[in-house]
């Protein structure tokens, strides 16, 4: 954005030069040869004067004044008489014809002739001027002055030279305040864009204002930050009450889940069979609301993890699979893990990767026919982290694959579960920078496979 302030103000600005130097330079030039041409045709008047009786008369003519004026200018003076021959000739030897040359012609007609022309002989523009030289209404002769016009040239040299100066002296402080103001300008809507971006990504904390910037900016900013602020503090709340509501809804059902055990004790006598059934389908509708209470404040941890800090993944996912080792057994499923020679590392909230694991394993686990295999595995894929988690389950259609990630969906309503399992581990891994993915095992099942960033050796 500052380049195209800082070009359009270039713009203008050449612009505007252009349409004013240009035509004063013209008008300079014009006006210099103009005077010019009035100075030597007044000089020419002059020396006509001067002349004028010797011409008429016939006499000697004496060159003197001709030669001085020669001198002390640098022009060619001719005077001619009446017939066109030369009688004083500053730059040649007289009594040569000038009478056919265009000025002469129009002078001893009784005219003015002014103007320039280029001469081939000496390679350069003069001015000329030729008047007649007349008493009584008689012609008599004529004095033509010719002069180097490079003077003239030199200054208009000069004067475009110095206009060009002007003109780049003018355009360097144009870029130079256009840059500061363009920054001016600039910087607050890049800090905004910033800002804006950091806010899109879930940050919502503020930072104070500049208060070099416009004022319209500086409202703006507040306004955003006033607007972030208050929607973080609304987020936090609404997480807050998740919490609250989890931690206090967790010590009741525990009394009560207590309660109910006792009268099932009770119950259990001879004859009492149908009370004791009904007592134990409640402490199972307890358990179940626990589970949701608890995956609802993992839920709410999960919302906004910790930073992410470097992992052994490998450790973590051989210490997991070691510990649901056991549990596998008890359903008669096996767990096989794989892993490169090498360590991988990867970035992770702390406790991230081992929750993540605990709920595939526990899926996969469910999910899994006895006698059948889990397969557990780490590798590197450019610069991401893999891991998988397969089982020879029943697996998931393409739609069911979609809605798994979903709150509260489960594939069998009377599946035990909460339905938060995989919303939970998607926001770990995405807030890690990852991906998770679902895709069918080759023959049956279903293949749980999640990404995070490598961690760079230098940090670990």
């Amino acid at each position: 954005m500052t380049r195209r302030l800082v070009l359009s103000y270039l713009a203008i600005a050449s612009f505007i030069l252009v349409i004013l130097a240009v035509p004063l330079g013209v008008f300079f030039e014009n006006q210099q040869k103009d005077e010019l041409i009035v100075d030597v045709e007044r000089d020419a008047r002059v020396l006509a004067t001067i002349y004028e009786d010797t011409v008429e008369k016939d006499l000697n003519v004496d060159p003197t004044p001709a030669d001085d004026y020669a001198h002390r200018t640098g022009a060619r003076v001719v005077v001619v008489n009446s017939r066109g021959l030369s009688v004083v000739d500053t730059n040649a030897p007289i009594d040569r014809n000038f009478g056919t040359r265009p000025e002469m012609e129009i002078a001893l007609a009784g005219s003015h002739a002014t103007g320039t022309r280029y001469s081939e002989t000496l390679q350069t523009d003069l001015v000329f001027a030729a008047v007649p030289i007349a008493s009584g209404g008689s012609v008599h002769g004529a004095v033509r002055i010719t002069l180097d016009a490079a003077d003239v040239q030199q200054t208009v040299y000069r004067f475009w030279v110095g206009l060009a100066a002007t003109a780049l002296i003018t355009i360097i402080a144009v870029v130079g305040v256009g840059w500061v103001i363009a920054r001016s300008i600039s910087r607050p809507l890049r800090r905004l864009q910033r800002t804006a971006e950091r806010f899109a990504a879930g940050d919502l904390s503020t930072a104070s204002t500049e208060r070099e910037s416009l004022p319209e900016l500086i409202a703006l900013e507040r306004s955003m930050n006033t607007m972030a602020a208050e929607l973080d503090d609304l987020i936090e709340r609404q997480r807050q009450f998740v919490a609250d509501a989890s931690h206090q809804l967790r010590t009741p059902l525990t009394a009560l889940r207590l309660r109910l055990e006792n009268v099932e004790v009770l119950a259990t006598t001879p004859g009492d069979d149908d009370a004791a059934e009904e007592v134990g389908k409640a402490i199972e509708e307890t358990d179940r609301l626990s589970r949701v209470i608890t995956d609802l404040l993992r839920l709410a941890t999960a919302d906004r993890p910790p930073p992410s800090e470097p992992v052994n993944l490998s450790d973590a996912v051989r210490d997991r699979v070691d510990t649901w080792g056991a549990i596998a057994e008890e359903s008669e499923v096996g767990l096989s893990f794989e892993v490169g020679e090498e360590e991988t590392w990867a970035l992770a909230a702390p406790g991230a990767v081992e929750q993540v694991l605990d709920n595939l394993l526990e899926n996969a686990i469910r999910a899994s026919p006895p006698g059948s295999t889990i397969g557990v595995s780490v590798g590197r894929t450019g610069d991401v982290a893999d891991v998988e988690v397969a089982d020879t389950g029943e697996g998931l259609s393409d739609e069911d694959k979609r809605h798994a990630v979903e709150r509260f969906w489960r594939a069998n309503p009377t599946t035990e579960g909460t339905g938060l399992g995989l919303a939970i581990v998607v926001q770990l891994i995405e807030a890690a920078g990852g991906t998770l993915r679902l895709r069918d095992n080759d023959p049956r099942g279903l293949i749980v496979a999640f990404t995070l960033p490598l961690a760079a050796r230098e940090s670990r």
